[in-house]
This record gives structure tokens, sequence and C-alpha cells, in this order.
């Protein structure tokens, strides 16, 4: 079956889509459905994933928090950040979680590059980063995938040109020391439809290789 792509115009719900992924994963395991990436925004709104620490969440402000089962602590979503919920078959693809997180850090590295955007790899802090100088290092797109009978869901999520201070009301991945950036805190004036082009165009790039690299494995297999 061939790779379906999926762009939802308007912010889709928390539960909605969590729901929407574990249909869509029960059914791709049973080889009824083609594998998903899907392309979406979230009303304004904090996850915690399965290494979330409770004392992370400083000041929710109003906004919701979901807990979730994806790998990974609290971050923020919100409009303006493009997320990109990745449903494929490793056990078609190749059973290494490793390889595929991987693979999600090169297809936003070489995404952001098209933007002239150089974003880099951290040893022990799975996402993608920027450095701004004087030591300073800013995340600009964060990672946090769950996998299910070998099927992944859950996936990246880019800061496009969110309202950054939403972060301020949490430990944004348990990581204090370091900050959040965007594309248009950057200086950059990409549209999601921007960021979405490439996206596709970067996927079968990177996903039709065997990535090498050290990161860590995020999530869980549930085998």
């Amino acid at each position: 079956m061939e790779l379906e792509w999926r762009i939802s115009g308007a912010p889709v719900g928390y539960p909605e889509a969590v729901a929407e992924m574990e249909a869509r994963v029960a059914t791709i395991r049973a080889g009824a459905a083609p594998e998903l990436v899907w392309l979406l925004e979230h009303p304004p709104l904090y996850t915690a994933g399965t290494g979330a620490d409770s004392g992370d969440l400083l000041d929710a402000a109003g906004l919701p928090v979901f807990k979730t089962g994806r790998g990974g602590q609290y971050t923020y979503h919100g409009p303006g950040q493009r997320i990109a919920y990745v449903m494929l078959d490793l056990k078609r693809r190749g059973p290494d979680i490793r390889r595929f997180v991987c693979n999600l850090e090169q297809w936003v590295i070489d995404t952001l590059a098209e933007f002239n955007v150089r974003g880099e790899r951290r040893a022990g802090r799975v996402g993608v980063w920027v450095a701004r100088g004087g030591g300073r290092e800013d995340k600009v797109a964060a990672i946090g995938v769950r996998v299910r009978k070998w099927v992944t869901f859950h996936g990246i999520s880019i800061n496009v040109e969110p309202d950054l201070s939403h972060y301020a009301g949490i430990v944004p991945c348990g990581i204090a020391e370091h900050g959040i950036t965007s594309l248009a805190d950057l200086g950059h004036t990409a549209t999601l439809n921007d960021v979405d082009l490439v996206l596709r165009q970067k996927f079968e790039e990177v996903f039709g290789l065997i990535a090498s690299c050290h990161s860590r494995e995020s999530g869980n297999p549930d085998l």
C-alpha cells in the first residue's frame, strides 16, 4: 500500500487526534489501511509524555493539559506549529526504533536547511536545536513517539510561528537551561504551507535511507 498524506486545515483537538491515531494504527497493523503522515495544528494546549515530571508544569494559565502515551516530557502545542503525526509500519521498513527516531530528526534537519536554518542534534537530548551564539541553544522542533506492535504514532512538531510565550508555563522537555525558538523568531517568513511542501519533499529522501546516529530510543514498542 502507498503512503497516505493528510493535511488538516483547521486545528484538531488533542483527544480527537489521539483517537484517530489509535484507530489508524490498528488498521495499519491489520493490513487494512496504508501508512499515514498527518500534518495538522492543535489549539493551544500542553501535553505530558510518559517521562513528565509534575514539577515541570509551572503555570498552565487555563490551557488544557493532556497526559499522553508518547515518549518525552511536557511540551506545548498550538497554532503556528506544524505537527506531523507519523504512522509507519516498522516491520516493513525495519524494526529499529533508534533508527526511526534518528530519521525523524534528520527529516526535520533537512527541512530546516531549505529555510537556511541549521538544525542540530545534541547528545542526550531528543529533538532539533539551533545554536544562537554565545553558548545559547534553542529548541526549534520536538520529537515524541510511541510504537505499538512495530507501528509508529505521534511524531514531530516544528515551531513555524507559534506564540512562544506559552512555553513559559512549562519546563519544555524537562530542560530549563536552554530556550525555545521558531522560524519566525529566527527571522524567517515561512508559512505552514511552505514547510509542508518541504516536509513532503524530504520525507522519502530520509526514510528511504538507513540513518546512522546515536539518538536514544523514545517511546515503548509495546511488544
